[in-house]
């Protein structure tokens, strides 16, 4: 699954979604992790009510299952959970790498119900419906 990090430095969450000049985007599994990308953004990002800087920042984290920042407004928050991406603040400025491992030993363990549910953004579901005729 990919997860977004917040983050001005690249190397640590530290940074709210609207004025974030960097998304690093991860693809983490119970496996390992691996950096994927990361987007700069650039332009007056600390210019409250401006809805339209969250745009691209929406478009960017598209696909991803988590997104976790330092901090994140009310539209914005509700823009990212309509997305389908489950927001996580952290309390203060956290290493990229930390976050990483410890959720990976989370998902090669027994994730939440929340992270199960996360796990499936992406997947495609497909069911057999001849099965289920024949057996129904």
């Amino acid at each position: 699954m990919k997860v977004a990090f917040c983050t001005q430095d690249l190397g640590q969450v530290d940074a709210h979604f609207g004025w974030a000049k960097n998304i690093a985007i991860y693809d983490v599994g119970p496996d390992g992790h691996r950096f994927v990308e990361a987007i700069q953004f650039d332009g007056d990002l600390q210019e409250d009510g401006n809805e339209d800087k969250l745009a691209p920042k929406l478009e960017a984290i598209k696909d991803c299952a988590i997104l976790y920042v330092a901090a994140i407004g009310g539209s914005g928050a509700a823009r990212v959970v309509a997305q389908g991406i489950h927001p996580i603040k952290v309390a203060q400025p956290e290493p990229i790498p930390e976050i990483l491992d410890k959720l990976q030993a989370v998902l090669a363990g027994a994730p939440p119900p929340w992270l199960r549910k996360a796990l499936q953004k992406g997947k495609e579901r497909t069911f057999d419906l001849e099965d289920e005729v024949e057996h129904g």
